[in-house]
């Protein structure tokens, strides 16, 4: 079957796009404003880049109205964000966070998650998240405008705050962070096993 995404309902072709690119990691990113106000938001568009020096990258979409998401906001005014990774046991704080929040009220939604402090930037990290990368930016790539386009923002990790639990030798134990992966239809996966929407 070809299929030209081109020409489908948007709504379609992001439905047949992500359930093509399976499981996507997760970036759970923690910005703040130039008033200080916390701004958490999931984005399961993200991958690493290089390894050294080591650089990640998440893509958040334009909103229907054609507004740039707080997420992408925040980090062109402060050039800094933090990626947490998304564990099991924070699923549905994490799926919560999705959810459209009035602008700067973030600490107010979430009681049940701790924002501590990162030791070289400026946002918060979320003390829950098993792995956090704080990160400077690089550069945003900005693909098409309005509606859903694409920010590719690209973050060089200055540090990476990884449970003592999780380091093995030089690796982390995949098992033990039990990271979550995004399929499509709101779906998720862990250690090779699907979760229901």
């Amino acid at each position: 079957m070809e299929i030209d995404l081109r020409t489908l309902e948007v709504r379609r072709a992001h439905d047949l796009l992500t359930s093509c690119i399976v499981p996507r990691p997760i970036a759970w990113v923690s910005t703040i404003s130039s008033d200080n106000k916390i701004n958490i938001a999931p984005f399961s568009f993200f991958t690493g880049v290089q390894w050294y020096p080591p650089v990640i990258a998440f893509s958040p979409v334009n909103r229907e109205d054609g507004t740039k998401k707080d997420t992408v906001v925040n980090i062109e005014q402060s050039k800094e964000f933090v990626v947490n990774l998304v564990s099991v046991e924070l699923l549905k704080i994490m799926e919560r966070s999705a959810s459209p929040i009035p602008y700067g009220e973030d600490t107010s939604h979430f009681p049940d998650i701790q924002f501590v402090l990162s030791r070289t930037i400026k946002p918060y990290r979320i003390k829950e998240a098993k792995v956090s990368f704080e990160c400077i930016l690089d550069r945003i790539v900005c693909v098409d405008e309005g509606a859903n386009a694409g920010n590719l923002i690209i973050g060089r990790v200055q540090l990476a705050h990884i449970g003592d639990e999780l380091v093995v030798g030089n690796e982390v134990n995949w098992r033990e962070l039990n990271a979550l992966g995004r399929l499509s239809g709101g779906r998720t996966a862990t250690r090779g096993t699907a979760k229901p929407a």
